[in-house]
């Protein structure tokens, strides 16, 4: 049981960083041009500075690391 809590967490960590990403990709379109390392870097400061991200996408998202944002989005 504890493990099909974590995969839906982690789906929904996935489903969000790409929403965010997706989002960020609009604004900037010379996001396609950055490293992973880049990108994962931009994702976690929209996710700390942004309004357009609530506190429940904040909590979901909270504790993730560069590393963990690359492999969750397979940008490694």
């Amino acid at each position: 049981m504890e493990e099909k809590h974590k995969d839906l967490k982690v789906t929904k960590q996935r489903e969000l960083l790409s929403q965010i990403l997706e989002n960020l990709a609009k604004a900037h379109p010379d996001f396609y041009y950055l490293s992973t390392s880049d990108i994962a870097a931009a994702l976690l400061d929209h996710v700390d500075t942004s309004a357009q991200v609530s506190l429940d996408q904040r909590a979901l998202l909270k504790g993730l690391s560069h590393r963990d944002i690359q492999i969750l989005l397979s940008l490694h």
